[in-house]
């Protein structure tokens, strides 16, 4: 279980990462090559795809911070958390994640949703 903790914490630190040769470093690290990676804007295949979806993000929002917000919830590979997105202080988004992680710790899927649900 660790090493899908540390793998999602890479996966996240990815976002902030001010170079393309650390966002490639982090996602081979944590990453398996064919990642699935699904949000209300987003539906890419592979870790090349993800490299450069969180290159165009970070160019589109400039100086944003990516957060996890919560605690990681787990079970039979699959872990739930919050996260946030600020910029300057402010809070832009917050969202939850659904992963998938393989038997050896990597990453094959994530699922975000953005908001919170409503009761």
């Amino acid at each position: 279980m660790e090493t899908y903790l540390q793998n999602l914490d890479r996966m996240l630190a990815a976002w902030n990462a001010s170079g393309e040769a650390e966002i490639r470093q982090l996602a081979e690290s944590s990453m398996e090559h064919n990642v699935h990676f699904v949000d209300p804007n987003h539906n890419i295949m592979g870790r090349e795809a993800f490299i450069d979806m969180v290159r165009a993000v970070q160019k589109q929002i400039p100086g944003a911070v990516y957060s996890r917000a919560s605690s990681i919830d787990t079970q039979n590979n699959h872990c739930r958390y919050h996260w946030t997105i600020h910029n300057d202080g402010q809070l832009l988004m917050s969202g939850f994640d659904v992963t998938e992680v393989n038997d050896g710790g990597k990453i094959v899927k994530v699922t975000g949703f953005f908001g919170d649900l409503v009761a």
